[in-house]
């Protein structure tokens, strides 16, 4: 079954929203099987709405259109549905119902526009949103399905689930589709491709796939198959000959963070874990406790921006500072190591250097990296590319695989030469 997507909203197209919910709706079809071929975006006009729908009905056997079936005056999806399928508008006295009980169990008075939400094209089906008001519109017409979606983004990916993808499913008797994302980190996307090149040319089912997400590498699997085992058995020794090939630039499996596993080796070896951050902020301290359970297993940080923190808050001696900078390796791991001392953690991340856009010791995007492990502390020094916030997203990352690594007893790749990484 082919499947295409229109998200309306002139905001789209003005750049004020991102899109997001062409990539929610692109994953939640690639995961059950179904052929995705086009998106577009259109505005709240009338006449390109409706091109835009008799275009893709004219190439998909399902068209989702989401946004554009709110209760004011710019939302013209029903509209434009009617128009561009020659149909007529019909009213739910059931769904006005729905919608005065839905106000009234918030103890507020519905405005009357809400009722705009009951009309729907003459033959069409209201399926419930118990998220919302807006139902979803599904519409059987002789070219193929329509489904017409509330944007809002948590709306969206609850009715996709409920509604869309199992009915979509079960009409393409699509059968089973298994998916497996192999998680790499350390080598570029390209290199990545040329490591797994063989494996790559000998696929067709499974299918592999390379995404590339803030300096982390993902390998996909995508298996099609009769039944669940079937698939499990396609995609488990291409995922093996991948990791085997890959050694300890794999850290994960389809949903692992790497800050996740982190506090999972953190609870594993019974350490606790600290972190002084200068140029990224605190982000690193950030992502680690936005993972639940953090607290049993993380002290704390330092935000250690200034030179004079560094030295009373962290430990870090001024000859240090005055010999080698604060962007240097020194300083790094005598701020990991202070850190690990203030806050009494078994292991300590740290960073220093220079963010940009204006140099400090140095290029912008030059950052150091320093892990304590109750073993030892290692630095390694970066140059990443990118603005501002993209080194420091860049950093937060490596920051926190550096960490595995030097957790695991592997301190990066290759052999330490003179208390660094080569």
């Amino acid at each position: 079954m082919i499947v295409e997507v229109i998200a309306v909203g002139t905001e789209l197209l003005l750049g004020q929203t991102v899109n997001t919910n062409a990539a929610r709706i692109g994953a939640r079809l690639a995961d059950a099987g179904l052929d995705h071929q086009h998106s577009s975006a259109v505005g709240d006009h009338p006449a390109r709405m409706v091109a835009a729908i008799r275009l893709a009905l004219s190439r998909a056997d399902a068209v989702l259109i989401c946004g554009g079936i709110g209760p004011t005056q710019d939302d013209i999806t029903r509209e434009a549905i009617c128009e561009a399928t020659g149909r007529a508008m019909a009213f739910s006295d059931e769904y006005a119902d729905r919608l005065r009980r839905w106000w009234a169990s918030r103890g507020r008075e519905m405005p009357d526009s809400n009722l705009k939400q009951a009309e729907y094209p003459e033959g069409a089906d209201l399926l419930d949103n118990p998220k919302g008001t807006a139902p979803v519109i599904r519409l059987e017409t002789d070219d193929g399905w329509i489904f017409a979606l509330p944007g809002v983004p948590a709306e969206l990916e609850a009715l996709l689930d409920l509604h869309v993808i199992p009915f979509l499913r079960d009409a393409s008797g699509a059968g089973v589709v298994l998916s497996r994302v192999i998680r790499t980190y350390g080598e570029s996307e390209s290199r990545v491709g040329e490591m797994l090149a063989d494996i790559y040319d000998e696929g067709g089912n499974p299918s592999m796939a390379f995404l590339a997400t803030d300096g982390e590498i993902k390998v996909r699997l995508t298996a099609h198959a009769g039944s669940a085992a079937e698939a499990e058995g396609l995609v488990a020794p291409v995922e093996a000959a991948v990791k085997q090939r890959m050694g300890s630039l794999v850290f994960g499996t389809d949903d692992d963070t790497i800050e996740r596993i982190v506090l999972d080796l953190a609870t594993e070896h019974g350490w606790t874990i600290a972190a002084a951050e200068s140029a990224t902020g605190g982000m690193i301290a950030a992502r680690i406790t936005a993972v639940p359970g953090a607290s049993k297993v993380f002290r704390g940080a330092i935000v250690a921006y200034h030179e004079d923190i560094k030295r009373m808050n962290l430990g870090v001696p001024a000859e240090l500072i005055e010999t080698h900078g604060v962007v240097s390796e020194p300083v790094a791991m005598a701020m990991a190591d202070g850190v690990a001392a203030a806050l009494h953690a078994d292991v300590a991340i740290s960073v220093t250097g220079s963010a940009g856009p204006d140099p400090l010791e140095g290029k912008a995007g030059t950052m150091v990296i320093a892990v304590h492990t109750p073993e030892r502390t290692m630095a390694r020094t970066v140059q990443l590319p990118g603005d501002r916030e993209r080194v420091r997203t860049y950093t937060t990352t490596g920051a926190l695989h550096l960490a595995r690594l030097a957790m695991s007893g592997q301190w990066w790749t290759g052999q330490p030469k003179h208390g660094r990484w080569v």
